[in-house]
């Protein structure tokens, strides 16, 4: 039941924490079974808590098998397992993840977030109050999870005092007739206004 990963899964758990325990041969469930029965014993598992043989993982680092006790789902003595670790380091070269991770594998890997998708509106169908447009098109990027792009857009449109720049601007953080496709600029070059005519 114990699971198998690499150590590469191990660099993708920024975040998570836990103790690893290495040169762990034979069977992993008995591993399992006598963590939980020794940091049972040394007070270390509390209120019965115990690690379950699903939650830990098993990995190779050069010769040695490792197993990663994760901290999630249990309850803990964290004074006494640390303590436990330093007096047990000769035994069972105890080490915690993020040390682990830091010292062995070069670090963690920064997982970067997507860029949501830019939303859609259509310019044609609205009174031409530009006020009411940049509303609406503010009040769809919140909805898309882009609060910040939103409050930038609106200072933006606010101060450039042009209707038809104003209409650019929008285009630039939602999807409109007018859109080009490219990201929003902070500042832009000002263009003539026959730049807007169609």
């Amino acid at each position: 039941m114990v699971k198998q990963i690499t150590t590469d899964d191990l660099r993708r758990m920024g975040g998570q924490e836990g103790i690893i325990l290495q040169g762990c041969g034979g069977d992993p469930q008995e591993w399992v079974d006598g963590i939980n029965e020794l940091f049972a014993e040394a007070g270390i598992l509390l209120n019965g808590s115990a690690f379950k043989a699903e939650n830990v993982s098993l990995f190779q680092n050069g010769e040695l098998t490792c197993l990663l006790f994760p901290f999630e789902g249990v309850q803990l003595d964290a004074g006494r397992l640390a303590v436990w670790r330093i007096q047990t380091h000769g035994q069972f070269g105890g080490t915690w993840l993020s040390d682990h991770v830091s010292n062995k594998l070069g670090g963690f890997v920064q997982e970067e977030s997507p860029v949501p998708a830019k939303p859609s509106m259509e310019l044609l169908g609205h009174d031409g109050n530009i006020f009411s447009i940049m509303g609406h098109a503010a009040k769809l990027l919140r909805r898309a999870g882009m609060a910040e792009q939103s409050e930038e857009m609106v200072e933006r449109v606010t101060a450039c005092g042009d209707y038809y720049k104003a209409l650019h601007i929008i285009s630039e953080y939602v999807d409109t007739e007018l859109s080009d496709h490219t990201s929003p600029q902070k500042s832009q070059k000002k263009k003539g206004t026959d730049a807007y005519e169609r």
